[in-house]
């Protein structure tokens, strides 16, 4: 039996942007060539706010200022990966950044994200950041080829219609 996955994810904003990493530099890669945030696996005894400030700092350099929890995503592929991943956005940092191991750092207008070759299911969940949404619970769950079949959040199913209200 596979054993869930504890991860930060997180979106820094400045200038009405979001920090992406794409993701081109990692083999067997379940993120390979798609944009994402950054972040990572918890250390053994991290709290979340602990694992998300060493990732920030590991990935991009940068020391988080300010941040907030905005949700947990359950994010489920297959028969192999149950992440629970902890969703955060920053809007203040200091330092120089530099270069990833893990993926191209690049700075995305905010309009501009669902262009990008992203998840189907972060479209949904920047549809909520956009919104302005407290904090949720989203959960995603794909099969091995990529496709969202389920989406719930806040404990309820979503309809494709309701699905696409947050898309926008």
């Amino acid at each position: 039996m596979n054993v869930p996955e504890l991860t930060t994810l997180c979106y820094i904003e400045k200038d009405n942007r979001y920090l992406m990493m794409h993701r081109v530099k990692k083999e067997n890669d379940i993120n390979k060539d798609k944009y994402i945030g950054i972040g990572g696996h918890f250390e053994y005894g991290e709290s979340p706010d602990e694992c998300l400030k060493r990732e920030a700092l590991e990935e991009t350099g940068l020391i988080l200022t300010s941040y907030r929890p905005r949700g947990i995503i359950t994010f489920i592929y297959g028969d192999s990966v149950v992440e629970y991943m902890h969703l955060y956005t920053a809007d203040g940092f200091e330092g120089e950044m530099i270069e990833c191991d893990e993926g191209e750092l690049c700075w995305v207008d905010k309009d501009k994200v669902n262009e990008l070759n992203i998840w189907d299911g972060d479209r949904i969940f920047f549809g909520l950041l956009a919104k302005e949404r407290k904090f949720f619970s989203l959960k995603l769950v794909y099969s091995a080829l990529d496709e969202l079949i389920e989406v719930m959040l806040d404990g309820e199913m979503l309809t494709k219609r309701q699905i696409e209200e947050y898309i926008q």
